[in-house]
This record gives structure tokens, C-alpha cells and sequence, in this order.
């Protein structure tokens, strides 16, 4: 193909240190696999194994992302910040100003998407820590609300604060952190997955028959006084704030050596990393655990879930099996807290870059991160760490995430339509475009219809309507970058832009 003016793709890179490659993006986008530590025992004590089916669709969907994002990722190999930086220039030459908006919207709603997952996976962290110190009981501290005691508070944000050191220290540093915390991460999650499968006399396909609710009703059946259409639409809008987030490894693409190369690495193998482990862990609750005992909250904690499903796998190892397993979550929810501190402060300083959110934000340090936006996200997650329960956070965050994909996903139908000879290092089936609306439409619904019932029927509504109201603070941010910081330094953007030609 010939490269010319109609096959051109003109957008503004980030500006960061390209100092990894597709290990390093892979090992600290981990951090979206590892989610399954917090919705698998949710979804499991609900639903039973009614909730099988819907997690396989929603992991499916989760892995179409991957497909797209690893092709937009190699056609725009310094943008960094992940999914919301590629929609801008999807939209930038035919509706210029709508473009500028689409873009900040999107990083906007990523970040609102991403950021709490540090308060909450370390306020499951504190769980297993509380749990096997047997810390709320002999600590004689009250709790501070319905959902968070003082020791969760005290060891949530100290987990925070000090993943800040790591994060602020250069790519390089990061992710070879991030590494030492994957080895020990994939270990616990790889094998849980599969050490049920060798063990017969601990499961019974059978508890899958019909994938029946808890109480023995149908999978067609509703619940609580909802129809089953609109109780899994709602259940869905909870399963896409964590099963779709194994596309976080697109952030640190624009840091890789070899980006074009890297991008298809790593995106296809955290999603293929991700559907195994999102499929086969809530099959094995499930099918060891057995209605019965997951109806028990005696027996079965969600919040510690992976020591009882381990225990009872292997009913005569006795604590020390308790023990390990516990440790290794613990250091699987740490490198996913990781990430939340630094993955979508590359959004917001991408934003800044491209001039939708304040200069402050644009700063790098000497070690070539975004110190600033990571900070933020800080200071951001100590604030919610206060809202406590994971629903409440889940419904919070996810009044952005999911919608972040939509312009990112029609943006792609958009590049295929408009620039359909521009240079593709991945490229997927041209029927893909197509694919790709299907799945925004898709999306857009869980978004929306799922969301308000998901508020209804969890009893978050509180929750829901304060993610919107973050929401819109983007709003006021986007107009004091161009209404004040712009009118006094009318420059161009600080880094520049990048026309990548046809091939």
C-alpha cells in the first residue's frame, strides 16, 4: 500500500521514557487479571453457578477489547495512557473540536474507572492480613463506619503511600517491582485455577447442571423481585469494572523499546492470561464449594474465599497451606494496586499533552513519569478508601470504565473506515470494524441499563450518583485549561506531534 495525506494519522505523543518491553508492560498489567481476587467470591456467593455463564460472555468480550486495543496500540506507538488515548486522533481530522472533548471525556472516565482499584485491592489486602493475625478481633479499635474498620484504614493507606516510591522511580524501576510481585502473583492465581481439576474427590460437575441459582431456581429465574434480563444486565455492569481490565497492559505500550512489536505481545497474552484465570477460578468455587456451603456465610467468607477454596481442595495441609495461599494473594493485590497508581496517571498526563486537562499535569521527573498525575491518584484513593465496601466502590467507579471503551471502540470503526490504508503493524480481519460497534452497543448497555438497576438492586444508589458527580468535575478541570492556562501560554503543547504515514 502507498502511503499518503488521507492514510496519515497526526497525533501528539506522550513523551515518556521508552524503557521496558512486553514483559515489563505484561507483568504490571497483571493488575487487571488479579481483579478476579475481589469478583469471583462475589459473584460466586450470589449467584452460584447461574453466574458461570455470565462471566464467560462478559471474559469473551474482555478479550475482543484486547484484539482492538493491541492494534490501535501499534499504529500509535507513543501515545501513552492506554484505551482513552487512541480515540482522539479516531476523531481529530473530521470533527476537530468534538475530538478535543471525546478525548477528555475518555481519559476522564478511564481514570474514574481506575484509580479506586488501589484503595480497593488494598482494603482486600487488609482482609487476609486482618484474617490470618486475627487483627479486628484483639485489636479492641471500633470500626469506623459499616464497612471499614481502623486496621483496614491503617494498613490500606499505608500500602498506598508506599507503592508511591516504586511507581515514581522510572518505568524501568516499576516494572521490575511489578515483576518480583507477578512471579509471585501468577503463582497463587495459576494455581488455583487448575489445582481443583487434579483432585476429583474435592468437586462435582454437577453443582454446574442447569447453572442454577443458590436456591435452586433457574437460570431463567429473577431475583428479588427483577426480572433474570435485568438482574444479570445489572450483574454485568459489576462484572465489567474488573473482568475487562486485563486491557490496562495497553498503558505502557508507548514505553516499550519496541512498541509496535511489544503491543501485540503482551496485549494478546495478558488476555489469554485473563480468560484462563476469570473462567477457571469461579468454575472451581463453584464446583468445590457447592451451594450449599456458599449459601453459609459460616463457612464461607467472601472476603477470604481463596484460603477456604484452598483448604478444602487440600483438607489435610493444614495452616501452613492457609498461610501461603493468603501471602501470595496479598502480594497479587499489591501489584494491582501498583498499577492503579501508575496506569491511568498516564491518561491524565496523555490529557494534558493533548490539551484537555490542566498543565500541571504534563510534568515529568527525572526518571520520565508522570510524577504529578500519580500523585494525584494518591491522594484521589486515600479519599475513597472511606467508602469502605467493594460494591460501593465497584459501582462508583464503574459509572466510568465502562463507558471510557465506547468512543475507543467506535473510534476504531472509524479508523478503519476513514484511513483504511494507514500503517498497521497488527492488523485484524476487516469484518473486525464491525465487530468492534457491536461491542461498544454492547457495552453501552451494561453502561447504562445495567448500571441504574445494578444501583437499585445492590443498594448503592448513594455511590452511583457520586461516580457521576466525579464525573463531571471534568467539566470544570477542562475549562480552566482552556479558559485560563491556555489564554496565558498559547503555545503549542509541550511535546510534538507525530504524523505516522500509510505503509
Amino acid at each position: 500500500m502507498s502511503s499518503g495525506t488521507h492514510d496519515e494519522l497526526d497525533y501528539a505523543g506522550g513523551g515518556l521514557r521508552q524503557e521496558t518491553n512486553w514483559w515489563g508492560a505484561f507483568v504490571v498489567g497483571l493488575a487487571g487479571t488479579i481483579l478476579v481476587t475481589g469478583i469471583a467470591p462475589v459473584m460466586a456467593t450470589v449467584l452460584g453457578a447461574a453466574s458461570i455463564p455470565l462471566i464467560v460472555v462478559i471474559t469473551l468480550s474482555g478479550y475482543l477489547l484486547c484484539l482492538f486495543l493491541a492494534e490501535l496500540a501499534a499504529m500509535m506507538p507513543e501515545r501513552t495512557g492506554g484505551a482513552p488515548s487512541y480515540a482522539y486522533p479516531a476523531y481529530k481530522e473530521k470533527w476537530p473540536n468534538f475530538a478535543k472533548h471525546i478525548s477528555g471525556v475518555t481519559a476522564w472516565m478511564y481514570w474514574l474507572g481506575w484509580f479506586p482499584v488501589a484503595p480497593l485491592n488494598m482494603i482486600l489486602a487488609s482482609f487476609y492480613l486482618s484474617d490470618r493475625f486475627n487483627l479486628n478481633s484483639t485489636s479492641g479499635f471500633t470500626p469506623i463506619n459499616t464497612f471499614i474498620s481502623w486496621w483496614t484504614l491503617i494498613i490500606a493507606v499505608a500500602g498506598i503511600l508506599l507503592f508511591f516510591i516504586p511507581a515514581n522511580l522510572g518505568i524501568r524501576f516499576g516494572t521490575g517491582f511489578a515483576t518480583v510481585l507477578a512471579v509471585l502473583s501468577m503463582v497463587p492465581l495459576t494455581f488455583l485455577a487448575i489445582a481443583w481439576i487434579f483432585h476429583p474427590a474435592a468437586y462435582d460437575f454437577g453443582a454446574l447442571s442447569g447453572f442454577k441459582h443458590l436456591d435452586g431456581s433457574g437460570f431463567f429465574t429473577g431475583m428479588g423481585g427483577h426480572g433474570w434480563f435485568t438482574f444479570y444486565a445489572a450483574y454485568a455492569f459489576l462484572l465489567t469494572w474488573n473482568v475487562i481490565a486485563m486491557e490496562c497492559v495497553a498503558c505502557y505500550v508507548g514505553e516499550c523499546k519496541n512498541p509496535e512489536r511489544d503491543a501485540k505481545i503482551s496485549i494478546n497474552l495478558e488476555a489469554g492470561y485473563g480468560l484462563f484465570v476469570y473462567t477457571l477460578i469461579p468454575i472451581g468455587f463453584v464446583v468445590v464449594l457447592g451451594a450449599k456451603r456458599l449459601t453459609d456465610s459460616s463457612l464461607v467468607d467472601p472476603k477470604t474465599m481463596f484460603v477456604t477454596f484452598a483448604g478444602k481442595i487440600f483438607s489435610s495441609s493444614g495452616q501452613w497451606l492457609n498461610w501461603t495461599i493468603a501471602l501470595m494473594l496479598i502480594v497479587a493485590l499489591a501489584l494491582s494496586a501498583l498499577n492503579a497508581i501508575m496506569g491511568c496517571a498516564r491518561s491524565l498526563h496523555q490529557m494534558s499533552v493533548d490539551g484537555q486537562f490542566p498543565r500541571f499535569f504534563q510534568h515529568v521527573n527525572k526518571h520520565g513519569v508522570p510524577d504529578r498525575a500519580m500523585f494525584f491518584n494518591v491522594l484521589a484513593s486515600l479519599v475513597v478508601i472511606m467508602l469502605g465496601g467493594a460494591v460501593e466502590i465497584y459501582t462508583f467507579s464503574n459509572v466510568g470504565y465502562t463507558f471510557s471503551f465506547l468512543p475507543v471502540l467506535v473510534g476504531y470503526y472509524l479508523l478503519r473506515k476513514h484511513k483504511p490504508n494507514a500503517r498497521r503493524p497488527v492488523r485484524l480481519p476487516e469484518f473486525m470494524k464491525y465487530v468492534a460497534l457491536g461491542l461498544a452497543a454492547f457495552y453501552a448497555f451494561i453502561w447504562l441499563y445495567g448500571g441504574i438497576y445494578f444501583s437499585i438492586i445492590g443498594g448503592t444508589k448513594t455511590y452511583y450518583f457520586l461516580g457521576w458527580a466525579t464525573a463531571l468535575a471534568y467539566l470544570p478541570l477542562y475549562l480552566y485549561r482552556t479558559r485560563i492556562e491556555d489564554k496565558k501560554h498559547p503555545a503549542a503543547p509541550e511535546t510534538p506531534p507525530i504524523v505516522a504515514s500509510g505503509s
